[in-house]
């Protein structure tokens, strides 16, 4: 499989969450502001990190469904910079997973380019890099919203969204790779 397959294979399976957790609570997730958002990328990537530093987990959840939140987080809170934050729920089912499927679609776009760029250097970085970015990210992402958005001279949240989602299905991949070695 190529890259752009497996992203594919990837989003298919987070998106699948997705839509499955919207049969379950609707947008709910609508009425969340930014940084609450940001917050819930941020408890699942401490996760993430504390388990790697530990090497134990004492909660039996797979560490890739962090990485499946994270995504699904990060492309929540880009619907949330397009269409703004709402007091109760205003998106159906299909339009949430029409705009859903429309910001992993920037998001593969900007992966495919960078991808060109970097050589996928990514494939020989290790899990808890990607694990330690997001966390980097994150940061930048909590100095920006505490600038009320602004920015100087730095990529803006956008950016930062879309990298977590990209560094989500890096892993993701390798996850998914380990697994079909063992089968």
């Amino acid at each position: 499989m190529n890259t752009a397959d497996q992203f594919d294979a990837v989003l298919s399976k987070c998106h699948g969450l997705f839509e499955k957790k919207g049969k379950d609570y609707g947008t709910a997730w609508r009425i969340l502001r930014l940084p609450s958002l940001t917050d819930q990328i941020f408890i699942k990537a401490q996760r993430l990190r504390s388990i790697e530093d530990k090497g134990a987990q004492l909660v039996d959840d797979p560490l890739e469904g962090e990485f499946i939140g994270i995504l699904n987080y990060s492309i929540m809170a880009l619907i949330q910079l397009e269409r703004g934050v709402v007091e109760q729920p205003d998106l159906d089912w299909k339009q949430a997973s029409a705009a859903y499927l429309e910001k992993a679609e920037e998001a593969k776009a900007l992966m495919l380019r960078k991808n060109h760029d970097y050589g996928e250097a990514w494939r020989d970085m290790r899990i808890s890099s990607f694990t330690d970015l997001i966390l980097q990210k994150l940061l930048r992402v909590k100095q920006i919203e505490d600038n009320q958005g602004k920015t100087l001279v730095s990529e803006g949240l956008e950016a930062n969204y879309l990298d977590m989602i990209n560094y989500s299905v890096f892993a993701l991949i390798k996850f998914m790779e380990a697994q079909a070695l063992k089968a």
